[in-house]
């Protein structure tokens, strides 16, 4: 297995390994390109990229269809992913269901599969809604286990990689809190045998913002996610800055909040308690809701007073954090996703006093824009697509591709 791996390594530092994946990532950032943009943007010449893209193809990994003719000009084509190319496997596990998808080297998402559990509960509990999946992560992992095999059966060597997003922090390839799941902490490892890529559903949210949504183009975004709590991400140059386990991005654990208070995740004060579905039962006075989610969609449907001065509280909240967090990082954007955005539109004028009142008197003249997310309920799974794609598309990857096709 070493001998492979080095053998491997030294074929990949062939400079067509790095300028094929140049090429791969341009067909994905933009697709519908065409050869001669992507030759444009990467500085080839025509005999370059005419000879790069015949090697992709003969490879299956493009395909070359006639493009719209611009004026004058030698004819070009459109780049598309080969029917019979390289595959990841998308797999997003949220509070109380999942859902897997298909993408290919464009990023495009096909959908694969959907079911539900019975996690959702902050408190750790089952919610009873689970179509008969109960009793911790086994019957979950059972299911994604034979969804994977069933891929496999199907897709065979053209499936190179599994990405998987969870609604539970990510550490070391585990899920080191998944109590927002209601389950213990729990090793992935064993799902497959094939390169399992494991992160956050709000970091990964925060990687599709920066590559393609409305944080596209900034150097430095900074994604905020409310759900059943707070994640997030921050981005440089569209990768997310994990920390030294995978970890970071905790946003909602920050002591933002009320330090009378404890989280499910055992600490005290956290930001999210003054969010999140939680924080508007308290103030209205009302049970702990099971799903604090879909409490919160019910609340922001309210006309009430009372209704409208929980979401105010929470805005509030939700600007001023925000605030600390740009004082902290520094982005050129904000994003927001999940439940976020329409928190903010419940109490606009609460949320904007909270955000600038929070900022360092030097950024208040141009401070960085608070966008909603493009991606809407879709950007974890294209997160996960993101880094999917970047794994097997590497130069040792790509490598390790042609050697199995020219062996055909």
């Amino acid at each position: 297995m070493l001998n492979s791996a080095v053998a491997k390594s030294g074929r990949a530092g062939d400079a067509r390994w790095r300028t094929a994946s140049a090429v791969l990532a341009e067909v994905r950032r933009a697709p519908g390109v065409t050869r001669a943009e992507v030759a444009h943007r990467l500085r080839l010449s025509t005999g370059s990229s005419t000879e790069i893209t015949a090697r992709l193809r003969e490879l299956r990994l493009l395909v070359e269809s006639p493009a719209v003719p611009r004026g004058r000009g030698r004819p070009t084509g459109v780049l598309r992913p080969h029917p019979s190319g390289p595959l990841v496997l998308l797999i997003e596990l949220r509070h109380d269901d999942w859902r897997a998808d298909l993408a290919a080297l464009d990023g495009e998402l096909r959908p694969f599969g959907a079911g539900r559990h019975g996690g959702g509960r902050a408190d750790g509990q089952s919610d009873g809604q689970s179509d008969g999946q109960s009793g911790g992560p086994e019957p979950v992992l059972t299911e994604l286990g034979q969804l994977i095999a069933r891929a496999r059966e199907r897709l065979g060597g053209r499936l190179r990689a599994v990405s998987l997003a969870v609604a539970a922090t990510v550490g070391d390839g585990r899920l080191v809190d998944a109590s927002s799941l209601g389950w213990p902490p729990v090793d992935l490892g064993t799902l497959t045998d094939l390169p399992l890529l494991i992160g956050n559903d709000a970091t990964l949210a925060g990687v599709a913002e920066a590559r393609s949504g409305a944080a596209s183009g900034s150097r430095t975004g900074l994604h905020l996610l409310v759900e059943a709590g707070i994640g997030g991400s921050l981005t440089v140059d569209g990768r997310p800055v994990s920390g030294a386990t995978g970890a970071a991005g905790e946003y909602g654990h920050l002591p933002f909040g009320d330090h009378a208070l404890r989280c499910h995740c055992g600490a005290t004060g956290c930001w999210e308690l003054a969010v999140n579905g939680i924080a508007l039962a308290r103030h209205l006075g009302e049970r702990r809701p099971a799903s604090p989610r879909a409490y919160t969609v019910e609340v922001l449907r309210r006309d009430s007073a009372e209704a409208r001065a929980a979401v105010t509280a929470a805005a509030t909240a939700l600007g001023a954090g925000i605030a600390g967090l740009v004082n902290l990082h520094d982005p050129d954007v904000v994003t927001l996703g999940g439940l976020a955005g329409p928190l903010r539109a419940g109490a606009p004028a609460e949320f904007a006093s909270a955000y600038l009142g929070g900022l360092m008197a030097f950024r208040r003249a141009e401070p960085p824009p608070v966008l909603d997310a493009s991606h809407g309920e879709h950007g974890a799974r294209h997160g996960a697509a993101a880094v999917g794609l970047d794994h097997i598309t590497t130069e040792a990857a790509l490598a390790g591709w042609a050697e199995e096709q020219t062996a055909l």
